[in-house]
């Protein structure tokens, strides 16, 4: 039952269908005029078409073309008839849309977007325009009894330069327009160019063309150059907007102000020259998205390292952190052993003292000589326990005089080994916890050696220097001993150890090992040097 709200909805098939076929003749009829022997435009906009029009829409493409060229011979007066139509003017477009659904059901895209995009769809182009020409040639030779065979070849070789010339000039802008619509930006962009640069190379192409001789091929050669420039800036779009500009223009002048027509050389030329602008035009466009491509994983790779430095810096803020802790730990744990232990000790010591005359009445003086023993022991193994802590000798004499005179020159000497040292520059430029680590890396050094290395000398050397945005410190430590072992036991203080100190205090650390000794390199840069003034100290 008709309610009176109801409409009548149509396909839209139907709707556009029609539509579509109506501006494609249009199209056509405004076009036709411009086909010549090596020229044609409707060919190229019957490929474009067929390229870019979904299958559904084919009937009425092709049904506008036949229609308007029917309404163009009969307004033409050709007397060809209903048969003469058929024959003559039915089976290119039966081919060429054949042709077209076979390339597009072998994955063709109307799309230039690449060099390989563009080599597939002029590789397309030659096969249809092949299969077209061999169709006019086989309905040449059927409609003429007996065509000479000049005559086929002349006309081979019209349509294939002609309708090749066509495609190229009439399917880019086509894709331009349907598919690759530019931006406002770089729409700017071309009309500028286009006023700045093709319009004075038309202007010189006609005054060119107005001399005779060889002026005017140079005239055809020189039209290039805005092509090649367009094909630059502006990728494949500006390449096929210019050839289509320049073609154009050369047709018109040679029509309009040489009053000749454009002869094969000249549509060769034109096609050659825009095969070779639409390539470059695809390769600018893929180098230029490769380029971008490049451009934002460089922008994400930048923010990665950014963050990934961030990230460093906070863990060897946090590890130096913790290392400043343990530092005041073992200080503290220092001055509490010192001030209980020891003088529990010496308080001993000193009673032991007091009491050694009655022991020696009591006939006990052994055992005041044995207590008297243990706690020298204990008074060494607790300075040797502090000095692990925190050695005394940095805090009293300073850095340099430490390395140079302190208990690792003892430890040396004790060991047999030469000991020879190098320091220069000021350890008061340097923050406290790198002058630690400095000597902390010496002893442990030197501790490796005496336990390791075999060796017989043992060289020490100190640079501290101010550069800018801080001051660096440079310890070069060798032996002329056998290196170290594989696997080297110890407490925790070896050379992980060492290596892990160097590392949270963001310095460099390079350890080289072998028959001609043990060979350490340390840099540490301490960033916040000391704003007070430097003053002489013995120590240092």
């Amino acid at each position: 039952m008709y309610h009176p709200r109801m409409r009548l909805s149509l396909p839209p098939t139907l709707v556009r269908g029609p539509l579509l076929g109506l501006g494609y003749a249009l199209l056509w009829g405004l076009l036709w005029p411009t086909a010549e022997p090596y020229w044609m435009l409707p060919f190229g906009l019957r490929f474009g078409a067929l390229l870019l029009a979904p299958l559904r829409y084919w009937p009425w493409l092709l049904g506008g073309e036949l229609a308007a060229t029917a309404l163009i011979e009969v307004h033409d007066g050709l007397p060809l008839g209903w048969l003469g139509f058929a024959a003559g003017d039915l089976p290119q477009p039966l081919v060429i849309a054949l042709c077209l659904w076979l390339l597009r059901r072998a994955s063709l895209r109307p799309s230039l977007r690449d060099p390989e995009d563009v080599s597939r769809l002029l590789l397309s182009v030659a096969f249809t325009v092949l299969a077209a020409a061999a169709t006019d040639a086989i309905v040449l030779a059927l409609l003429h009894a007996s065509p000479s065979s000049g005559m086929l070849l002349r006309a081979l070789g019209q349509d294939l330069l002609g309708n090749y010339v066509g495609v190229l000039l009439a399917a880019p802008p086509l894709i331009l327009l349907l598919r690759a619509r530019p931006s406002r930006q770089a729409l700017r962009g071309l009309l500028m160019d286009g006023l700045l640069v093709m319009l004075p190379s038309l202007l010189i192409l006609l005054a060119l063309t107005e001399q005779a001789g060889p002026q005017r091929e140079f005239a055809r050669a020189l039209s290039l150059a805005p092509v090649l420039f367009f094909a630059f800036r502006h990728g494949w779009r500006g390449a096929s907007l210019s050839m289509l500009v320049v073609s154009l223009g050369m047709a018109t002048v040679d029509r309009l102000v040489a009053h000749a027509v454009p002869t094969a050389s000249a549509q060769l030329f034109l096609a050659v020259a825009g095969t070779g602008a639409l390539m470059l035009g695809s390769a600018t466009d893929a180098l230029r998205r490769s380029s971008a491509r490049v451009a934002e994983q460089n922008v994400h790779l930048a923010a990665v390292n950014r963050r990934l430095d961030h990230l460093a810096r906070q863990l060897r803020d946090a590890a130096r952190g913790n290392l400043q802790a343990e530092e005041d730990q073992r200080r503290h744990m220092a001055a509490e052993l010192h001030d209980e232990l020891g003088q529990n000790l010496t308080a001993i010591q000193t009673h032991v003292k007091l009491a050694q005359s009655r022991l020696q009445q009591a006939g006990l003086e052994d055992i005041g000589t044995s207590i008297n023993g243990i706690l020298d022991h204990m008074r060494r193994a607790l300075h040797r326990l502090l000095d692990d802590l925190r050695p005394a000798v940095l805090d009293e004499f300073g850095l340099m005089r430490a390395l140079d005179e302190g208990p690792i020159r003892d430890l040396l000497g004790t060991a047999g080994m030469a000991y020879h040292t190098d320091l220069r520059g000021e350890p008061r430029l340097l923050e406290e916890d790198i002058r630690t680590a400095l000597y902390r890396l010496a002893q442990e050094s030197a501790t490796n050696a005496v336990k390791h290395a075999q060796a017989s000398e043992f060289r020490l050397r100190l640079r501290i220097g101010e550069r800018p945005g801080g001051t660096l410190a440079l310890l070069d430590i060798r032996d002329n001993g056998v290196g170290l072992p594989e696997r080297v036991s110890g407490d925790g203080r070896g050379l992980q150890g060492m290596r892990d100190r160097v590392t949270s205090l963001g310095g460099l650390f390079r350890l080289r090992t072998g028959g001609g000794g043990v060979h350490l390199r340390v840099l540490l840069r301490s960033n916040t040097p000391n704003r007070e003034p430097v003053r002489p100290n013995p120590g240092d």
